[in-house]
Formats: structure tokens, C-alpha cells, sequence
């Protein structure tokens, strides 16, 4: 079912909001966080996505991202099947105490949709929003680097390890490394 927001332009800066199937709290837990961050890191050298700012929550993500190699939707795509692959595999080896729970969870989910075989961890609407202003952009990023406070997990955005807010805070940042953008820098195709 379509819902509106898709990747129409793909050399475009979109928001993009990945969510996990049944909200499951999935990255609750480091080593799903983790997959998340290194494959973040192979798409940024590999596959020419650059992020401007992220923020992974226990059951979704937020992103503002470009495709330097005009393959955005592909990208997201390859990006969504590698980590469901990966936490599939993870959570397979029994080394997830909630194991049979979450594999039943994608099951149930990919039972309802055609183009899976065996599981759904990802939904299939990546909620894009095509970036067309500084405001726009200020806004999201403001966004995205203040679920966690939201969320009561932090008091500051920056204190936030799996957020790109420490690096818009001038702090070295663990994780990948983004692009950041300023008010006067303008990323609209």
C-alpha cells in the first residue's frame, strides 16, 4: 500500500524514518544497534550515502540522508535487507532470550505480505519526506537529535550515544561519522 511518501527524487536529501514491524523493541539491545551502525558505515563508504544526521531509537530510525551515486531507494533497500538478515541471523543462534518470541513476531508479519519469504523485521514504508529548505532541514535535524530527550533516555541531545547530536555538538563522535549541515548550506536538488 502506498502512502504517499517515497524517494521520488533519487539524487534528493530526504527524512526518512525506518520502523521496525510491530514497533518491537528490537534495538533495545547494543548488538542490534551495532549491525545498524556498521552497516551505516559500509553504505557510507561503499554505496555513496551520505548522512547528515541519525538517531536510533529502540524500535525505529530516523535519518537525513543523500545518495552521491543518485541510488537513494536502492541504497535504503540493500541498507533494510542486510541488518534484517543479520538480526534474523543473530537471534537464530540463540543468543537472544527473546528468540522465539521475535521470530515469531517477523513471521506473523511476513505472512501478511507477499513479497517476504520467511520474515519481515523492517516495514515496507520508509515514511521519506524530500528535504526542500534550510527550515526544513533545521527542523528535522532538530527533530531527530531530540527523540532521545523525548523519549526521557537523555537531559541533552549530545549525551546520546547513537545520535549524530555530538557531532552537531562539535564532540567526536564513536559512531559514523555525518556531514554537518548548517544553517546557510543548502542540500535541496
Amino acid at each position: 500500500m502506498s502512502t504517499g511518501y517515497k524517494i521520488d527524487n533519487q539524487e534528493g536529501a530526504y527524512f526518512i524514518t525506518l520502523q521496525l514491524v510491530s514497533w518491537v523493541d528490537l534495538f533495545s539491545r547494543q548488538i542490534y544497534r551495532d549491525i545498524v551502525i556498521d552497516n551505516l558505515k559500509f553504505c557510507i563508504a561503499n554505496k555513496g550515502l551520505i548522512v547528515y544526521a541519525y538517531v536510533i531509537m529502540s524500535n525505529h530510525i530516523h535519518l537525513l540522508v543523500q545518495s552521491n551515486s543518485g541510488q537513494l531507494s536502492n541504497t535504503i533497500r540493500d541498507f533494510k535487507s542486510y541488518t534484517s538478515k543479520n538480526f534474523i541471523q543473530y537471534i537464530e543462534q540463540d543468543n537472544e532470550s527473546r528468540s522465539e518470541w521475535l521470530l515469531k513476531v517477523f513471521r506473523q508479519a511476513a505472512l501478511r505480505h507477499k513479497r517476504n519469504s520467511h520474515y519481515q523485521v523492517w516495514t515496507h514504508e520508509d515514511h521519506a519526506m524530500h528535504v526542500y529548505s534550510d527550515k526544513f532541514v533545521t527542523q528535522k535535524v532538530d527533530y531527530i537529535h531530540m527523540n532521545p530527550v523525548r523519549a526521557g533516555l537523555v537531559h541533552q541531545p549530545e549525551d546520546y550515544i547513537y545520535s549524530s547530536a555530538c557531532n552537531y555538538a562539535g564532540e567526536s563522535a564513536v559512531l559514523p561519522e555525518v556531514e554537518v549541515l548548517t544553517p546557510s548550506v543548502v542540500i535541496v536538488k
